[in-house]
Parts: structure tokens; C-alpha cells; sequence
């Protein structure tokens, strides 16, 4: 196929132009650049280059045999099973909504076992077990939360929960929430095999989503309520 081949006659209107039908490539005194068949140019709002465009995000059927077509008709129709939580806005008043907006100015924050407190991120330690990233102490030199210290940084000092998780379910366990029931700011648990100790806390954020601090090498963020943890180890709901 001959170099021409690839190249379509256009009628670029502006400055310089003077309505003249030129080979597509952007204002005159710049490189030409090939533009597929069946393109249009699109000047960026910002910039003086040119660039090609398609209706729809995807080019012809005709454009290299339909393949690029094909592939990104698929791209574009399959993006939405991939997109986790966004962004998470806070709305309304309250004791909970209050709370979960606090936490979520902490977002992206490392999770450090045993770090964090009422008055925010802190280095955290390791007890052995907990704490540990590539067989290394990871907490003793991250600033962060851990699960239960960003729900009591969340909810203080409107009301001083205490500090883990298993203290802060047995503070709150008197007043369950079921899962069709949950609110914002919510308290959500789990304990191995949905009973017994509790290791997690995390707050309900809507829309079926929970904001907390997962574990060691992961930051505060907003996560699916159905796995976020394991689903067998989900006990329940609680409102402070």
C-alpha cells in the first residue's frame, strides 16, 4: 500500500489555512502525521497540536480490518466490572456520618499494627505475629492506624470508644445493626469463622462499601463490605 494511501484530504478552517485542502497533519510549518483512514482531527483546547479522534472512543469497522474496532468496543464494554470504589463522599449529619467523614480525610494512610490514637496517625509495633511485612517489622517504623485506632479517631472525643476492636464491640454490641440496616458510620466486625475473638473493625460508608484500615502494607480505603474480609468471618453490625 502506497504511503498516499494512508493520508485523507481535509479542509482545515483557520488561521493560515485559508480554507485549503492539505494533507492531514496539523497547521502549516509542522511535521505531517499520519492519520488512520477515516479519522478526524481534534485541536486540543490547550495545545496548537492535532490529534486524531472517533465518534464513540473506537475507529471505523473499516480501520485495519475491524480488529481495533473489535478490541476496543470490548475495552470500553467491559471497564465498568473493573472499577472498585471511587472517591467517597459523605453525606448527611449525625454521629456516624460525622465520624466516617473524619476518617475519610485519613485515606490513603498506611495501616500500622498498633499504631494511631485519638489525636491521629502514630508508629506502631509488632507483637510477634502481627505487624510484620517481608519478614521484617513494618509497624515500628510506619506512621499509621490500625483497624480499631482510625474507628476511635473517627468517633473521638464525641464518644471514646476504646482501643481494639474486641473492646470496641463489646462497648457497642448492645445496639446491632442488620445488614439492611446499615447507616453510615455503622461499625462492621469480624472474628475467625464468625465467632469468638474479634481481629477487625471497619465502618460502613454506603452504598455497600466499608472504609478501614485492612493490614500491614495496605492504606486506609474504602473496600466492598462482601470482601473486605472473609465472608465467614463477618459477625455482625453494631451503631455507637
Amino acid at each position: 500500500m502506497a504511503s498516499s494511501d494512508l493520508h485523507k484530504e481535509i479542509t482545515i478552517e483557520g488561521a493560515g489555512s485559508s480554507g485549503r485542502s492539505r494533507t492531514a497533519g496539523g497547521p502549516p510549518g509542522r511535521p505531517a502525521a499520519l492519520l488512520p483512514y477515516g479519522g478526524q482531527f481534534s485541536r486540543c483546547r490547550d495545545s496548537r497540536r492535532w490529534a486524531p479522534r472517533w465518534a464513540g472512543g473506537a475507529p471505523p469497522k473499516t480501520f485495519a480490518n475491524g480488529e481495533t474496532y473489535n478490541y476496543v468496543k470490548l475495552i470500553l464494554s467491559t471497564m465498568g466490572r473493573f472499577k472498585g470504589p471511587g472517591l467517597l463522599t459523605v453525606s448527611g449529619s449525625g454521629s456516624g456520618a460525622d465520624a466516617l467523614r473524619k476518617a475519610s480525610t485519613r485515606m490513603g494512610t498506611p495501616y500500622a499494627y498498633g499504631g494511631g490514637g485519638p489525636g491521629g496517625p502514630s508508629t506502631g509495633f509488632c507483637d510477634g505475629v502481627n505487624g510484620y511485612l517481608n519478614d521484617t517489622c513494618s509497624a515500628s517504623k510506619t506512621i499509621g492506624f490500625d483497624c480499631s485506632s482510625l474507628v476511635q479517631y473517627a468517633y473521638w472525643p464525641k464518644l471514646k470508644l476504646p482501643r481494639t476492636a474486641q473492646a470496641q464491640y463489646g462497648a457497642t454490641s448492645d445496639r446491632p445493626v442488620s445488614r439492611n440496616d446499615l447507616k453510615p458510620g455503622d461499625l462492621l466486625f469480624w472474628a475467625k469463622g464468625g465467632s469468638g475473638f474479634i481481629y477487625h473493625v471497619a465502618m460502613y460508608a454506603g452504598d455497600g462499601n466499608v472504609l478501614h484500615a485492612p493490614r500491614t502494607g495496605r492504606n486506609v480505603g474504602v473496600a466492598p463490605l462482601t470482601s473486605a474480609m472473609p465472608a465467614g468471618d463477618y459477625v455482625g453490625a453494631t451503631r455507637p
